[in-house]
């Protein structure tokens, strides 16, 4: 039995138990895999998982020069009044949710204002990169500045990330001017998104194809804020939670992770619909890994031989800790 295999079993026999109501699971071991289903896999809203693909899209921004994290928002929207402060508003504020701005949407709320962008912007920031607060509207912006210089950021994303990943035609709500809402609402199979964690878990790159710099995907992990908050949802980067235990992960409500632990070279990809326990997912998922591994020996046929599968394939050791680089802010406890 391979030690994805052997993950998958741990995860799915603790899902059992607890009667957690997951969709389909994904184990990526080195080049090894394994998967179950307790439903059909079809598409679902991937909730805020979709804050970690709106990331790609906005690091595949900046390997082409279209944008820098440094970037303005205020450089590329028409911002006809904004908030005091919201001036120094980057893009690098708008995914870390450091923008400062005390505006709290989300992505299953409706849109009362005629302009989400517009509405946001014209509040005042606290001060950019000092207090945290989690919102989609964050996301939404930093998405509408990329359409600001290429347009439709799904279609875009087409040739960049979806077709080289084989992902067919997929689906992002969108805000009434026609923009993806970015923060939320993609939809996508647990294979699919599987194969958005293997470009994470391989620092960009889905097999001959680099997908986005090794760089980006090293900085979505590595430069956490402090969100006020305890446990898993304490240190926030670019769209990625911090834990458990070394890992990192996407994180979406009622179950929707993808969790990477670089030093196991291990990913697991978890859809689910679980409306009082969702985080158990997250920490069957931890442990199953680290039992595993710390179960396998070098000399058996699990992780060593997993992890030599493919020699083009490189692993990077990382630091279990950044110190954040924001003070403590309360966290609004929303839908992650």
């Amino acid at each position: 039995m391979s030690l994805a295999e052997t993950v998958r079993d741990r995860i799915v026999r603790a899902i059992d138990e607890e009667q957690l109501g997951a969709y389909g699971l994904h184990v990526l071991v080195g080049h090894e895999s394994a998967h179950h289903r307790w439903r059909s896999d079809d598409r679902v809203n991937l909730y805020s998982v979709s804050k970690g693909v709106s990331a790609l899209a906005a690091g595949i921004a900046v390997d082409e020069g279209i944008l820098s994290l440094d970037t303005r928002v205020v450089d590329v929207l028409d911002v006809p009044d904004p908030g005091s402060g919201v001036e120094r508003v980057s893009l690098r504020h708008l995914l870390s949710m450091t923008s400062g701005i005390d505006f709290e949407w989300f992505g299953d709320q409706e849109v009362p204002w005629p302009d989400l962008a517009q509405e946001m912007l014209a509040r005042p920031s606290r001060g950019p990169g000092e207090h945290f607060q989690y919102s989609d509207a964050s996301t939404y912006v930093a998405m509408r500045m990329l359409g600001a210089a290429v347009g439709d950021v799904r279609d875009w994303l087409m040739p960049r990330l979806f077709e080289p990943l084989g992902i067919h035609d997929p689906q992002w709500s969108r805000c009434p001017l026609g923009w993806i809402v970015g923060g939320s609402g993609l939809e996508l199979r647990t294979e699919e998104l599987a194969r958005i964690g293997r470009v994470l878990l391989d620092g960009g790159r889905f097999g001959d194809d680099r997908i986005v710099a090794q760089s980006w995907i090293d900085r979505m992990h590595s430069d956490w804020v402090s969100s006020g908050a305890g446990g898993l949802y304490a240190s926030y980067g670019l769209a990625a939670w911090r834990g458990p235990g070394d890992g990192w992960r996407l994180d979406g409500r009622y179950g929707q992770y993808v969790f990477v632990d670089d030093a196991a070279d291990v990913v697991v990809t978890i859809t689910a619909h679980e409306e009082k326990s969702d985080q158990r997912l997250i920490e069957i998922a931890a442990d199953a890994v680290a039992e595993a591994v710390s179960a396998s020996t070098p000399a058996s046929t699990g992780w060593e031989a997993s992890r030599a599968r493919m020699p083009s394939r490189h692993l990077v050791q990382r630091d279990a800790a950044d110190a954040p680089r924001c003070g403590p802010v309360s966290s609004n406890g929303e839908e992650f």
